[in-house]
Formats: C-alpha cells, sequence, structure tokens
C-alpha cells in the first residue's frame, strides 16, 4: 500500500476512535499492566458485557499479580463464575505465580516473556505489550482480520484460521511509532467490533467506507468454508459447567451424590464430564469420594 493512502488509514481510523471508542474499564490511564493482562485473558471467546463486571470483581480482589498468586487457586475458579472457559481462571492464577517467581510480581513487558506465561498466546503476548507496555506489536484478532479482509483484500470474511499473510499485511499497516500502533490496534479492533462487523456491517459509518475494496467490489459474498457456531444445550461444556456451579456455591467438599443434581439424566455422562474437570486440574478429588474446588 503507498505510504501516502497508508497515512489517510492511519488518520482517519485513529480519529474515529478517539470520537467513537467505548470507554471500557481497562483502557483507562489509572489501568495497571495486571488490569490489562486480566481483561484479555477474560476477554477470550466472552462478550465485553459479560468481561466488564467480573474484571471489576476480580481487580477489587486481587489487584495485583502476587495477591492473586498468594490465594488458593480454586478461589479463582470460583470468582470466574459463568465467564466459560474456566481453565482461563487456573492459567491466570498460574501465570500471576509465574511473575511473582520470575519477575518481581509484574507483567513483563517483552513479547518473548508474556509467551512463556501459562495460558498465554501470541495474540495475548501482543495485546499486552501493546495496551498495557504501548509496545509496538502486531495483535491480530477477529476483528482486525475481518476488518483488514474486506478494506485491503477485498474479502467479506477472512480465512477461517489465521494465516501468515494475514499477520504480515497486520504489521504492515502498522504505524511506525510504539504509541501510535499500540492505538491503531485497538482502533482496528474496535472498528471490527462496533461497525465492520460479521453479519450487518455499518458501511455508512465506516470512516474508511470509501477505501475498502470489498466495498468497492460491490460487497461480494463470502464463499468460503461453512462456520460453525458453537451449541451449548446439552453439551459436556454444560454438564461441566453446572458441577462446577455447585462446587461454587460452597466451601464444604460435596459427594458424588450432591453431584447427581448437576445433571440426573444421564450418569455416565456427568461421571464422564466430573473425570475431565478432575484431568484438568479445575476438581480435586478429597479421599476418593468428596470433591471441591482445587485449594
Amino acid at each position: 500500500m503507498p505510504p501516502r493512502d497508508l497515512a489517510l488509514l492511519h488518520e482517519r481510523i485513529l480519529a474515529w476512535f478517539d470520537e467513537a471508542g467505548r470507554d471500557l474499564p481497562w483502557r483507562r490511564a489509572e489501568t495497571t499492566p495486571w488490569g490489562v493482562f486480566v481483561s484479555e485473558v477474560m476477554s477470550q471467546q466472552t462478550p465485553v458485557a459479560r468481561v466488564a463486571p467480573a474484571w471489576e470483581a476480580w481487580l477489587a480482589r486481587w489487584p495485583t499479580p502476587a495477591e492473586l498468586a498468594a490465594d488458593a487457586p480454586g478461589e479463582a475458579v470460583r470468582m470466574w463464575n459463568r465467564l466459560g472457559y474456566p481453565r482461563r481462571a487456573l492459567r491466570l492464577h498460574e501465570a500471576a505465580c509465574v511473575m511473582v517467581e520470575r519477575h518481581a510480581g509484574e507483567v513483563p513487558d517483552d513479547e518473548a516473556a508474556l509467551l512463556a506465561l501459562p495460558g498465554v498466546g501470541a495474540y495475548t503476548a501482543a495485546a499486552v505489550a501493546a495496551f498495557a507496555h504501548g509496545r509496538r506489536a502486531t495483535v491480530v484478532d477477529t476483528n482486525v482480520r475481518r476488518v483488514q479482509a474486506r478494506l485491503v483484500t477485498g474479502a467479506a470474511l477472512p480465512a477461517p484460521a489465521l494465516t501468515r499473510a494475514e499477520s504480515r499485511l497486520a504489521t504492515q499497516l502498522l504505524p511506525d511509532d510504539d504509541a501510535d500502533a499500540a492505538r491503531w490496534n485497538v482502533a482496528v479492533m474496535e472498528l471490527g467490533a462496533l461497525v465492520c462487523t460479521a453479519r450487518t456491517p455499518r458501511c455508512e459509518e465506516c470512516p474508511v467506507a470509501d477505501r475498502c475494496v470489498w466495498r468497492l467490489a460491490g460487497s461480494p459474498v463470502y464463499e468460503g468454508p461453512a462456520r460453525r457456531s458453537q451449541s451449548w444445550e446439552g453439551t459436556d461444556r454444560q454438564i461441566r459447567g453446572r458441577i462446577l456451579a455447585l462446587l461454587r456455591q460452597t466451601r464444604d467438599p460435596l459427594t458424588g451424590d450432591d453431584l447427581h443434581a448437576a445433571w440426573p439424566l444421564d450418569d455416565a455422562r456427568r461421571e464422564r464430564c466430573l473425570l475431565g474437570l478432575l484431568e484438568d486440574g479445575l476438581v480435586e478429588a478429597l479421599d476418593g469420594e468428596r470433591f471441591t474446588l482445587p485449594r
């Protein structure tokens, strides 16, 4: 892309973000790197509306990695409540312990060090480096991929899985300055979340609609592989969630009979889900007959 065109995209999208960006609590100037780290872990596959109150409660209880590390991992699972994918709670606790052991209780500012933390992948490492420490890092989530696909390559939707070409493009689009690059990352994410949405994009509100290759081509429909939505009702995920919900309600160990209420329809499936929770470290067995959140 010619430098002049790229500069125009930067100017327009950043100006739009300054006006339209949501006032999310973890974007505020006073938010610590730990607060940003927690927000990124919580926001994986979870709507922002559900994350915000959970994030505020979490930071009120554990405002630093050291305070979380000093508590039991089961308390992290308890506080996670119904955010979904509760292994993230355990990974947050493990990451806090590593921060205390290796980084003096601080969130590291280097992507390589962030990647070495439990549960941290390429996206989270880049996001924390950018949003917590103001580093120039390539942050590519679903929203960024969709904006890039339409704006630059002319596709209705990106490929089902992240490609190297998409990552290279995201890096090429970054401003050179660290602070501008960090703002650009969050601005493009916000554009995808609010305007360039998957099903009903609001092109009339887009600050770069006149530059969008997809729109200029007549907004061709997506013709790639079918995208499957994840079900919930009647799945093992639902049963696991019900077992954890029972354990969150009390600090006293529960028996297998107590857990029967989680899914009385199918004993074999409930037992299989309980075994999976034990293997994942989300539930702890006491004397083989009672169960609790990990201590």
